[in-house]
């Protein structure tokens, strides 16, 4: 009895230090954002696609998307404008990609991926330089100013997305692949007003896959569950319209729909996709 007891106590003690050795190990860490310490860096892997044959794609078509960061559910794509400790909005992660290598963009002058742009010709994109004439106040000439406009995280309004639906006769499923993403940032003139949208590059999703699925993204329904920029694309958790399909006069749909018939077209085509798909089995 006296020898169970003497166990019993060393064991209590054994685990009261042990606790008080991980509490410590807490605090020695510095101070953190939340209750706990969290992984800044990830280290995950983005899922494997699966094999795919030319022989087994019976169908398949192209479709261009626009994803509006103006609209609430895309708000975690676009914020926070400033990087933090843990987020970092789509168009930052990007960007860094750039900076590091680990993501190439590509000349906005189509979306087959050709031309791709280096370091300084994509920060030479990302600002915009004004040269403004102004005159001297002893009225003896002109004095010349330099304006340096450099577009950030805050001035992105869509990013457009291409994508290749198919059904594969293997699996017997019909399945979506994003091929590339374009930023879009607003133009403005002089004055600041809103002029249109510019596309700033493209680059290809496959490629990025790597750096989306070890950065984090804000998860509005729970912070403890860490959700990625890969798990976002995979899960298809945004919202988005159909802007254009692949045909032969390769026209988007705002070259012969305006207004409300754009958004009809693009139900349209979203329908007929949906129909086929429907249509492929029978009860």
């Amino acid at each position: 009895m006296v020898m169970r007891g003497l166990i019993l106590i060393v064991g209590i003690a054994t685990c009261c230090s042990f606790s008080t050795v991980q509490g410590q190990s807490v605090l020695s860490g510095g101070i953190t954002t939340g209750a706990y310490e969290r992984n800044a860096k990830l280290e995950r892997r983005p899922i494997a696609y699966t094999p795919l044959r030319e022989a087994d794609i019976m169908w398949s078509k192209q479709i261009w998307r626009t994803i509006d960061l103006r609209e609430k559910f895309n708000h975690s794509l676009y914020y926070p404008l400033e990087p933090k400790v843990e987020y970092q909005s789509l168009f930052d992660v990007i960007l860094t990609g750039v900076d590091e290598g680990t993501i190439i963009a590509y000349d906005p002058i189509d979306d087959e991926f050709n031309y791709p742009l280096s370091k300084k010709e994509v920060y030479s994109i990302l600002s915009d330089t004004t040269l403004e004439i102004l005159e001297s106040f002893e009225g003896e000439g002109y004095d010349t100013l330099t304006v340096i406009n450099e577009i950030s995280a805050g001035d992105m309004r869509r990013y457009v997305i291409k994508e290749e639906w198919f059904f594969d006769k293997q699996r017997s499923v019909m399945d979506v692949r994003i091929v590339g993403i374009a930023p879009q940032a607003v133009k403005l003139d002089e004055d600041g007003n809103e002029l249109g949208r510019q596309t700033l590059f493209w680059i290809y999703f496959p490629q990025a896959r790597h750096v989306f699925a070890n950065q984090p993204v804000f998860n509005r329904m729970n912070d403890g569950a860490r959700m990625t920029f890969e798990d976002l694309f995979w899960k298809r958790m945004f919202h988005s319209y159909i802007n254009k399909e692949s045909n032969v006069m390769d026209r988007s749909i705002h070259e012969y729909k305006s207004g409300i018939a754009y958004q009809l077209e693009s139900d349209r085509i979203r329908e007929d996709m949906r129909n086929f798909e429907s249509d492929l089995w029978e009860y």
